[in-house]
């Protein structure tokens, strides 16, 4: 047996032929990065004749041709792990009949070995043959190593923009930019900001949010995230600069004019600490973004039901509804909220909880405010009155009235019932009394397209067409978030055109997403 301190000197290249094969193995790195070295072993398994295997801790074989004799590890043991461990370059030995050559791989603690193994002795030029080979296997673990950590730092970076969308998302400015400390992003730094929602192919998400990503984790004065909840969205938080239009709203259209699967919503410029509310715009206009020649939708909505409504009246009303949900404990609160707009898998998603841990609290929340959450219009009552107190944060206004419970929001003198004739305002033509109905029936239905279509004699087809229509005239999503069919609800309430909310809902089975 003997050894050397140094690897061994390099021999004359291979040929042409054989080098480009060599190449073409290493490339496969780039997509199959196990197949890419497992064929430079079997690469120089064919060029010497011999069986090779790369040896890692506790004698543990990585990759190896499929005549490697494997029995005679434990008689190298003492040998690799020298080589290991960095005391020794390479190494030549006999086990047997067996002739044996051993290279240390890499750089890392421990090193990986490469062991050949056949009837002869290696020569000269193949002995350098296996040494550069193994540089090449070395060079090859490193570039895997290197695209893992590049895959977990972006893994990172996305959890990171998440949690800060979600304190945005909860008003919370400050405790955002206490989440970055020492690299705050440019976006915390505007005063107002636009949310833009693109809907794309799930697998399209990272490549565009990478795509545009500086070397903070960031986008310049923007944040994309991909949305935790639904797989098709990416959330794109824009500041609104009134010097230079932001380059990747222009980014963003561009996409969807290259791409018919692609649609668009934006909304209305909004304070940093109002987020949420510029979040749901931009979800309502991705709704008639997806019914619209181009694709793309800018939120034109109107002044929300909640601004309206006389303040003290309303706080009292809401303080009445929402005192039993103070007593329970806060993430039962908060499970509460999210659900009146997302499905339970989704709340499950944003709160890092199982779906059955969701379903257990939304239970507790119902014996306590006394409403059954799957009946549609008692959730809208409930979002109405965590909207007045969100908007309200002072608390209640001084001198404000006592009321009893009930899910029955203040008219406000008249007040409700003209944001209720604006909202259904687009329907009133009579080509699209149809819709209305649908609409009506649909609520009263607790929003399930299967019984709409029994009580009107049609079929479920009809009925989301006139849905997909609604969404459109109203430019409101009535089918995928819970605070355009909130305000449907109240906008038939006030205007009369259906009976007023219910402490409890009907026990039968609601939509398809109700909590």
């Amino acid at each position: 047996m003997h050894g050397r301190p140094d690897a061994a000197a390099p021999g004359p290249p291979p040929s042409a032929g054989r080098l480009d094969e060599l190449l073409y193995l290493v490339g496969r790195q780039a997509w199959r990065p196990e197949a890419g070295v497992q064929g430079v072993v079997d690469w120089l398994h064919r060029q010497l004749g011999t069986e090779v295997a790369l040896v890692g801790r506790a004698l543990t074989v990585e990759l190896s041709t499929p005549g490697f004799p494997q029995e005679i590890l434990p008689v190298l043991e003492p040998l690799i792990s020298r080589l290991a461990t960095g005391r020794m370059a390479a190494a030549a030995t006999e086990v047997g009949a067996v002739r044996v050559r051993l290279e240390g791989v890499g750089t890392d603690d421990p090193r990986r070995v490469l062991v050949l193994a056949g009837p002869d002795r290696l020569t000269g030029k193949e002995a350098a043959a296996a040494s550069h080979t193994g540089h090449i296997i070395a060079l090859l673990h490193r570039a895997r190593a290197a695209d893992t950590a590049f895959r977990g730092y972006q893994e990172k970076a996305h959890q990171l923009r998440v949690a800060l969308f979600m304190a945005l998302m909860a008003g919370d400015t400050v405790l955002a930019r206490r989440m970055t400390t020492g690299a705050v992003p440019e976006l915390l730094g505007a005063d107002r900001l636009r949310v833009h929602l693109l809907r794309c192919a799930p697998a399209d998400r990272d490549r565009i949010a990478q795509a545009h990503q500086d070397p903070s984790g960031y986008h310049g004065r923007a944040m994309m995230v991909r949305c935790p909840v639904y797989d098709e969205h990416l959330i794109c938080l824009v500041a609104e600069d009134e010097e230079a239009p932001p380059e990747l709203a222009g980014v963003l259209r561009e996409l969807v004019a290259d791409s018919e699967e692609y649609a668009l919503g934006v909304s209305a410029p909004h304070p940093l600490r109002a987020t949420a509310e510029a979040y749901e715009e931009a979800r309502h206009a991705l709704a008639v973004a997806g019914n619209s020649a181009g694709r793309v939708a800018c939120y034109r909505g109107r002044e929300p039901l909640e601004r309206l409504l006389p303040r003290a009246e309303a706080l009292a009303w809401a303080d009445a509804l929402l005192r039993p949900l103070r007593s329970l404990p806060e993430l039962t609160a908060e499970t509460t909220r999210l659900a009146l707009s997302f499905p339970r898998s989704g709340v499950a998603a944003l709160l890092g909880i199982s779906r059955n841990t969701v379903t257990a609290h939304l239970a507790r929340s119902e014996a306590a405010l006394g409403l059954d959450l799957r009946d549609v219009r008692a959730r809208a009552a409930l979002a109405l009155a965590l909207a007045v107190t969100a908007l309200h944060q002072d608390g209640r206004a001084a001198g404000a009235p006592e009321r009893g419970g009930g899910t029955e929001p203040p008219s406000g003198d008249g007040t409700a019932a003209a944001w209720a004739a604006e909202f259904l305002g687009p329907l009133r033509e009579v080509r699209h009394r149809p819709v209305l109905d649908t609409l009506r029936v649909w609520i009263e239905s607790n929003a399930d397209a299967r019984r709409t279509a029994l009580r009107l004699g049609g079929s479920r087809t009809t009925v989301a067409a006139r849905l997909r229509t609604a969404e459109r005239l109203l430019e409101r999503d009535l089918l995928s978030t819970g605070s355009g069919v909130h305000e449907l609800v109240h906008a038939l309430h006030f205007s009369g055109e259906s009976p007023g909310l219910t402490t409890r809902g009907p026990a039968s089975e609601g939509p398809d997403d109700a909590p």
